[in-house]
């Protein structure tokens, strides 16, 4: 008896393995054509789709991704990531000084609701704190620019004791982004200082002309 079931499961498994068999051999597995699409990076280089599910291979060094904010951007030379410094922050960069360990220069990004009874102004002119005076900038030393596909509110939040730290906003549906550019070791009292090519500001300035998503 026992041999008989033994004969019964090897016809059994034969014959579902030459059923399997036969269909790979009848209808070999087709190799999967993706789309011809290309994905731009903020960098400019491109990427494919790859792989089963035909997505997009993901974008290199030094091209960055905060899927939390939703934007991507390329980071400028020299800069590396560093730890937030606070709760509003969701990233921040740092371009780390040859001479000692203190970072010189800065990219700092922070990300502040709207409430619903609020306006991505009064949002703005509520977190545009100086760090001179610890009171709210006025809204008339705001100006308005566009960089990129983008336009942004530019606020000069400190410029005291060698630092200078400009904001960028960027109003979006239901938040704001805010990129800092902070700056120190510089000549603040110098009235001809052009705030636009100390290292960090040419380097966000950069990073904003990159910048993508909404």
């Amino acid at each position: 008896m026992k041999g008989l079931l033994l004969g019964i499961l090897l016809i059994i498994i034969l014959g579902v393995g030459g059923l399997v068999y036969r269909n790979a051999t009848e209808h070999p597995s087709q190799p999967i054509a993706c789309p011809l699409d290309a994905l731009v990076c903020p960098d400019g280089t491109s990427v494919s789709r790859t792989g089963t599910s035909c997505t997009f291979s993901q974008c290199l060094p030094p091209n960055i991704s905060l899927s939390n904010i939703t934007i991507s951007f390329a980071l400028p030379e020299g800069f590396v990531a560093t730890i937030s410094p606070d709760a509003t922050s969701v990233a921040a960069y740092a371009l780390p000084s040859a001479a000692s360990s203190t970072e010189i220069s800065s990219i700092i990004i922070h990300r502040y609701t709207i409430n619903a009874s609020s306006t991505a102004l009064a949002t703005i002119q509520q977190t545009a704190i100086s760090g001179t005076s610890g009171a709210p900038v006025s809204p008339t030393s705001f100006t308005s620019t566009g960089i990129g596909n983008h336009r942004f509110t530019v606020v000069l939040i400190e410029r005291f004791e060698g630092v200078v730290d400009t904001a960028y906003y960027l109003a979006r549906g239901s938040d704001i982004l805010r990129f800092d550019a902070i700056d120190r070791g510089v000549d603040w009292t110098n009235p001809d200082l052009n705030v636009s090519v100390l290292p960090a500001h040419a380097a966000l300035l950069k990073l904003l002309a990159t910048l993508q998503g909404q």
